[in-house]
């Protein structure tokens, strides 16, 4: 739906780029100046006339061709204006409005035989957008990115909640300091299992929060990543510049590329309240359209997961434990160790328990037969994810999860082994459809295979797109981990549906866990790009019930839990914990059974990174809205309002809230459950205690009057 477009140009001399040229954002908060310095492309940001991006430079060394100290010129610019809206196939929003004014400065470089290229700067209400792009030309044709030099110099040391830099992993705590203090190579691993290619000192991943002392919040990331490597950024501390730093491939080269091509969008989100950091869909409309013509396969929907029992050490991924796997797809020279999971009779028990409760689908992972050899091991044929152990009968199940309207979710763990993957992907897919999996998890856990090669490269990257669409084209929905970190291509491709690619909750079970505020900044980092797999739901916390000896815990309340439903999004929401301790709390499960995925409208009603987050969803094509409050270490009152609800009708307002004596550490599982009848004139002021949190359905309340005003809970 396309409400207005407004294009002109303008062309202006080298000289007067010189001087530089200025562009506002639609709204005039934001003002973008662009011209040469000292033979470089250079720009400046500014917001509600603060600076925020002071004189930074744009270059990119070109291999053989053109070295990043070359000097270049600025031959013409042009400008255009665009305001649309367009529709989501699933979203936080049904619309999506799309507002800005475009700048493009056409660049040539001084030499015997001149290349040509563009810089493109997107004006947006909600911060500003910037790409190279190489037209096609006889003096560039096919060539190799070695460096690119897109500078983002900021003038305030800003708090900054940041991960180390890395070209394999994201998993990382988060770590909230001074841009100043800054130090990656202090960041400690312990008791995980990934291993790690740190990027070097002071480089830092994206999407990257900052939070200014002088009220301005700054999100540094990248849209739109296709055919090119993930960006991290290089930190001055003493100057708070940042450099773009691109993940090499096995020989030291960032990309290789063919005219006509771009690179991704580098985003700088910038407001004056953190909800607005939240709001934007800036990043989301940087991606290209919707590709796949006929949408219809892809279903938002909540699935539960034979997964969580293998963390917690109820039971194994493999069929043999630790028996020799030399000869792996010999079944029965396997003998089973008496622990695995995935077999024929508990799958039926998670399907039994989905249908019961209006749960879409199972997740069986540990079903396929190479468990007995895939971690760490570098070995390119493991999986060939058509193969199932003698325990798990496939074509049994899949009759029987129709017969309960239930269906099954693949997983293909690739052990890192990319190039076998690949090889497989069709066999894999066409078996998919012939058993009746609409859904695919993958899974990229260890170093890649082609060797050399790193988990956020452009050959990987590729990969990404190529599973896709490839999983597009046999109409199967994706939810990947250990990819890298999303950048929005979700609106292109909606059948990706998911990825995990962050710490999620997993990692509970079986290292020192995430902080209480962990879940707080998330929506701030790992959520600018797309929806997260973070598995939420977690009922038992103590997690020694397989395992005497075992000492993890949750760190977060239950009521934090049924939170993280509203709070981070996903269309394909895993309900994480085993059928038995949702049958134990019924009555605070009745909130996963109720709470949408898909939905037509989303505020962000209070925010701020590291402390605390309210946001309130109404379901899509229904009058129900949900609501998610949660908070850090430090036990509030989570004041909510709702005044967005229909001002001509009464709603009941369920609560499920902590207990007075809840908290994260020791009284984890207390909760309680109130309804209250309100209106939009209503404020529930709700006592979040320490790492806990609240979650709230209202749905509309015949014959009756709501309490306007405040409300304590």
């Amino acid at each position: 739906m396309k409400f207005t477009v407004v294009a002109f140009m303008l062309f202006v001399s080298t000289f007067a780029m010189a001087q530089g040229v200025k562009i506002s954002s639609p709204n005039n908060q934001i003002i973008l100046e662009a011209g040469l310095q000292n033979g470089l492309a250079t720009y400046t940001v500014a917001f509600n006339g603060k600076p925020i991006v002071v004189p930074s430079s744009l270059t990119v060394g070109i291999k053989g061709i053109m070295a990043i100290n070359d000097k270049y010129t600025i031959t013409s610019i042009d400008s255009s204006a665009t305001d649309e809206t367009w529709e989501q196939v699933w979203g936080e929003n049904k619309y999506v409005r799309n507002n800005y004014k475009q700048l493009t400065l056409h660049c040539q470089s001084i030499a015997a035989k001149p290349i040509t290229w563009n810089i493109i700067f997107k004006i947006y209400n909600e911060g500003v957008a910037f790409k190279y792009q190489w037209p096609a030309q006889t003096n560039l044709q096919h060539f190799i990115i070695s460096t690119e030099v897109s500078q983002i110099n900021l003038n305030h040391n800003y708090l900054a909640f940041w991960l180390p830099g890395d070209f394999d992993s994201n998993e990382y705590p988060i770590t909230t300091c001074k841009l100043s203090e800054v130090n990656p190579t202090k960041v400690g691993l312990k008791n995980e299992i990934h291993a790690r290619t740190l990027a070097g000192d002071n480089i830092v991943q994206t999407p990257l929060m900052l939070k200014g002392t002088n009220g301005i919040y700054v999100n540094l990331h990248e849209a739109a990543l296709v055919n090119y490597p993930a960006m991290n950024l290089k930190l001055n501390p003493k100057t708070y510049a940042f450099t773009s730093v691109l993940v090499p491939d096995a020989v030291g080269n960032a990309a290789y590329l063919t005219t006509p091509c771009t690179s991704p969008w580098r985003t700088i989100n910038i407001a004056n309240k953190a909800t607005n950091i939240l709001a934007s869909r800036m990043i989301l409309n940087l991606n290209d359209p919707n590709k796949i013509k006929d949408p219809s396969f892809i279903k938002p929907q909540k699935f539960i997961g034979l997964w969580w029992e293998m963390h917690v050490g109820k039971s194994s991924w493999d069929y043999a434990g630790t028996q020799d796997a030399s000869n792996i797809k010999n079944n029965e020279a396997l003998q089973p160790s008496g622990k695995h999971g995935a077999t024929t009779a508990n799958t039926k028990k998670y399907i039994d328990f989905a249908a019961k409760h209006g749960l879409s689908g199972v997740l069986v992972e540990g079903w396929n037969v190479g468990w007995e050899d895939w971690f760490g091991k570098w070995k390119e044929n493991v999986f060939d994810f058509i193969t199932p152990y003698p325990d798990f009968d496939v074509a049994a199940l899949s009759s029987y999860a129709k017969s309960k309207g239930v269906h099954l979710i693949m997983h293909h763990e690739t052990s890192g082994s990319v190039t076998n993957y690949e090889r497989y992907m069709d066999t894999a897919y066409r078996f998919m459809k012939l058993y009746n999996y609409p859904a695919v998890k993958t899974g990229y856990v260890g170093k890649i295979i082609p060797r050399g090669e790193h988990h956020d490269g452009q050959w990987m990257v590729n990969h990404f797109v190529r599973v896709a669409q490839k999983t597009a084209d046999y109409k199967i929905m994706l939810d990947a981990h250990e990819p890298v970190r999303p950048t929005g291509l979700h609106r292109t491709y909606p059948n990706w549906m998911a990825s995990e690619a962050a710490r999620a909750n997993e990692f509970n079970a079986w290292s020192e866990g995430n902080l209480p505020s962990h879940e707080t900044i998330l929506p701030f980092t790992r959520l600018m790009g797309g929806p997260m797999d973070y598995q939420p739901g977690i009922f038992k916390m103590k997690l020694n019930y397989a395992d005497a000896t075992k000492k993890e815990q949750m760190h977060t309340t239950l009521a934090k839990q049924l939170a993280l439903f509203v709070t981070i999004y996903s269309p394909l929401q895993m309900v994480s914990d085993l059928p038995e301790h949702y049958e134990e709390k019924l009555d605070a499960f009745q909130f996963i059974k109720d709470v949408a995925v898909d939905w037509d409208t989303t505020v962000y009603l209070n925010a701020e990174p590291g402390e605390f987050v309210t946001i309130a969803r109404k379901a899509k094509a229904s009058p129900n809205w949900f609501v998610g409050a949660i908070t850090n270490e430090s036990a509030r009152i989570a004041a909510i309002p709702l005044q967005y609800l229909d001002a001509n009708k009464t709603y009941t307002a369920t609560v499920y809230m902590d207990a007075p004596n809840a908290d994260c550490y020791t009284n984890m599982e207390l909760y309680q459950i109130k309804k209250v009848i309100v209106n939009a004139k209503s404020i529930l002021n709700v006592a979040l205690a320490k790492g806990g949190g609240c979650a709230i359905s209202i749905v509309p309340s015949a014959g009756k009057v709501g309490k306007a005003g405040v409300i304590k809970l």
